[in-house]
């Protein structure tokens, strides 16, 4: 198969001990038989809209061309829409899914929204017959649309254009606000908050290394980290350094590393951060303070 053949991207909180991620592959068998599926991740916090539309910006980069499948949808069965959004970037071009804002956030990061497509049940699953409810929208609609588009049919097929202004937009996707630095009285700190805490404990944050850079804090360099929250254990400083891999630290000894995704994160060497600082997931705020150096004289 050509290495540039467009493929599903599929993403959902289904989960892996039931069927439906099984039966979705299925129909995009059925329908797309000649393009792969790529599974991303079906281990979303169920109904976790933000973090859903999280992951899929953090993956955005290295997708290639075909379309993203995404079902994260709380409001399936209701009268929220679904949609498919066309955007402008090298990556997939299409993105398939319920319009609750998980699909916003990435089409953003890959170029904006070129075109929008409200989806008609109807038309994207002709002939199909029999009661089936209104419960499953990744099989009966959302996965027959990007098994259409993946295979270059027409999304005009699928429903009728809408204003791309008119979709849902969720405040919580962006995980907070941008880093703000301070004076202090010994020096200068950032303040950011908690974007993600990955499968190994490790604490992202929304914070890129110009913004350390700026404060004085290069690598080798140490700083004090506070994690403030509600509750005395969520209310500790820790000194970090600042490094380059997780093997770099000693043992117990907290880094500030560059991770995958090009933002800072609070790592530990083999063992979560997450759990030693109290942090269940986004949104804490995190304050790095860094001292100024010593005036020696001349």
């Amino acid at each position: 198969m050509d290495a540039d053949s467009p493929a599903v991207f599929f993403l959902s909180d289904y989960g892996t001990s039931d069927e439906f991620v099984g039966v979705v592959h299925a129909v995009l068998h059925r329908l797309a038989p000649a393009r792969p599926v790529i599974d991303v991740s079906h281990r979303i916090p169920p109904f976790d809209v933000d973090s859903g539309a999280s992951m899929l910006v953090r993956c955005a980069p290295f997708l290639g061309p075909g379309v993203v499948l995404a079902v994260v949808d709380p409001g399936v069965g209701t009268a929220r829409r679904g949609v498919a959004i066309g955007t402008a970037g090298d990556g997939p071009a299409w993105l398939v899914g319920p319009d609750n804002g998980l699909l916003v956030p990435m089409a953003t990061e890959l170029g904006g929204a070129v075109g929008v497509i409200q989806l008609d049940p109807a038309r994207a699953t002709p002939g199909r017959s029999g009661p089936v409810g209104k419960t499953f929208d990744g099989r009966d609609v959302f996965g027959p649309a990007a098994a259409h588009l993946v295979m270059g049919g027409r999304p005009e097929d699928l429903g009728v254009q809408v204003d791309p202004a008119s979709l849902t937009v969720r405040e919580a996707a962006g995980r907070g606000p941008e880093p703000r630095v301070e004076s202090t009285p010994n020096g200068w700190a950032v303040v950011t908050t908690v974007t993600w805490v990955d499968h190994f404990g490790n604490v992202q944050l929304r914070l890129r290394p110009a913004v350390l850079e700026e404060i004085g804090l290069l690598a080798g360099g140490t700083a004090t980290a506070r994690v403030e929250g509600d509750g005395a254990a969520r209310r500790r400083s820790v000194p970090v350094r600042r490094v380059l891999a997780f093997a770099e630290l000693g043992d117990g000894e907290y880094g500030l590393a560059l991770d995958a995704n090009g933002r800072m994160a609070l790592v530990l060497d083999r063992a979560s951060a997450a759990l030693q600082l109290g942090i269940s997931g986004p949104g804490q705020t995190v304050r790095i303070s860094v001292a100024a150096p010593e005036d020696t004289g001349p």
